[in-house]
């Protein structure tokens, strides 16, 4: 990043000025994708945050006065996009990351990880890997991860979960399930009311709450099955529902009940759909219903018919956000989810075209990035918050280089990121007009310690389990 003074200084100084609601900050000169269609992408320009929020996106804006009593970053030489949006993260599994690398399918997963470790993990546990994965997200660019946090075990587990998220200033998410097997309090879904009482009070944290719960009855039995009861006490609470493990024909069957009592909707987000009959698919686009993919999920480890659901959703008119899933199995970084997605839709595109006169429509990159952006958002109820750089949105963003080794020359942004950037191009991260990373370096993780402390939870989730 070129600026006009040390990077420290800069840094020094928006991290003084951070709870002042009327600081400005003024990154200027960038390659500025917006992902917002009213504004495009801009191949040079300024963008200025007042307090926690976007004031204003143009060229020529310090010329405009914009700089004045401003922290002026000079961006020249990289890309400014909105931060990606994880809509599906089993955060707590963080310390177990590829332990099982070649999972052959669901029921491998479900049982090594969900039966055998997941009933070893005392709250610090549920702290530590959570915490890790948050850092990592935010490493990555993630600036909104929604934790699928299934190992609510205990109030003490939940309360865990949502520290992590808070310590590590990302914006979260906490959907909130009881395990699926092993000993647990039987405090769920009831905790879902203190939960909110106690952190979600107000709208104006980096903190929100949903539900989550399982499709159908098949893996952890009838009360972790989304259905009227489960319904209504989310929509008491005015909160959201993430449903995952849907697919299939019971999963599809299960959708058209949904349909049917009134379940579907907006506020609702369904996780995998995987091989789910054109039926469903009408009643969740009619229905307005979200959709999270979990492009590397899908296919690695065999998820029905192991095809991301791109084209299916698409056709239904829903545009899908982009998830990790587990990392006991995965990658940890959107990157791999976009090129993962556009490479099998455009295998499967060229593949139903061969020798034939068919032109199935190809995704691009703009496409990917969408659903890592703004669709993302908008399918975890968020849309209205982060997403895309709009004025008036929280200030989620990223400065990506575009003059590094395997990003220059910056040719076309939007293609640049989606294909040629990784993480360690990342040079920056505000969440809410707060720097994350800075001068490619994560903010306020001793890493030593960190690793020192994952290794023993680690350690620790094994030996109780006794596969030490």
């Amino acid at each position: 990043m070129n600026t006009s003074a040390p990077r420290a200084q800069i840094l020094d100084r928006l991290r003084r000025q951070a709870a002042d609601p009327g600081r400005r900050v003024l990154l200027t000169g960038a390659a500025v994708v917006t992902m917002d269609p009213r504004l495009g992408t801009l191949p040079k320009a300024d963008l200025l945050i007042q307090g926690e929020t976007i004031a204003a996106i143009g060229p020529g804006l310090a010329a405009q006065g914009a700089a004045d009593g401003a922290v002026v970053i000079d961006a020249h030489g990289f890309i400014l996009a909105p931060g990606f949006v994880d809509t599906h993260r089993h955060a707590w599994e963080a310390q177990l990351r590829r332990i099982m690398p070649d999972v052959d399918d669901l029921g491998d997963y479900v049982t090594s990880t969900l039966a055998g470790l997941a009933p070893a993990y005392t709250p610090h546990d549920v702290y530590v890997g959570t915490r890790l994965a948050a850092l990592t997200a935010l490493d990555g660019g993630i600036t909104t991860l929604l934790d699928f946090s299934h190992n609510s075990r205990s109030a003490a587990h939940s309360d865990s979960a949502i520290q992590a998220l808070a310590d590590t200033g990302i914006r979260g998410v906490h959907a909130s399930m009881r395990p699926h097997f092993g000993d647990w309090d039987g405090q769920w879904p009831g905790d879902l009311a203190r939960l909110k009482d106690k952190y979600f009070s107000t709208d104006d944290r980096l903190l929100t709450l949903r539900m989550a719960t399982l499709a159908t009855d098949e893996i952890a039995g009838p009360d972790l099955a989304y259905g009227p009861g489960l319904a209504r006490t989310a929509r008491e609470l005015g909160i959201g529902v993430s449903v995952d493990a849907v697919f299939g024909a019971p999963s599809s069957a299960a959708v058209m009940e949904w349909e049917k009592a009134g379940l579907l909707g907006p506020d609702v987000s369904l996780i995998h759909c995987t091989n789910l009959t054109a039926d469903a698919w009408r009643a969740m686009g009619a229905t307005g219903t979200n959709v999270a993919l979990a492009p590397t999920s899908d296919a690695q480890i065999g998820l029905e018919t192991a095809v991301p659901a791109i084209d299916e959703a698409l056709a239904a008119g829903i545009r899908p956000g982009l998830s990790i899933d587990v990392e006991v199995a995965l990658a940890s970084d959107m990157f791999t989810q976009m090129r993962a997605l556009l490479a099998i839709q455009r295998m499967r595109a060229v593949d139903a075209a061969y020798a034939t006169e068919a032109r199935p429509q190809r995704i691009g990159v703009a496409d990917v990035l969408d659903l890592a952006t703004a669709s993302g958002a908008r399918s975890i109820g968020l849309g209205d918050t982060t997403g895309s750089l709009t004025p008036g949105k929280q200030a989620d963003l990223l400065l990506v280089g575009a003059e590094d080794l395997n990003t220059m020359p910056l040719n076309d942004p939007v293609g640049t990121l989606v294909l040629g950037a990784d993480p360690r191009n990342i040079d920056a991260v505000f969440v809410a007009g707060n720097p994350r990373k800075w001068a490619g370096t994560v903010l306020d993780v001793d890493v030593t310690a960190l690793g020192d402390e994952v290794r023993a939870s680690r350690d620790n989730v094994l030996r109780a389990a006794g596969r030490a």
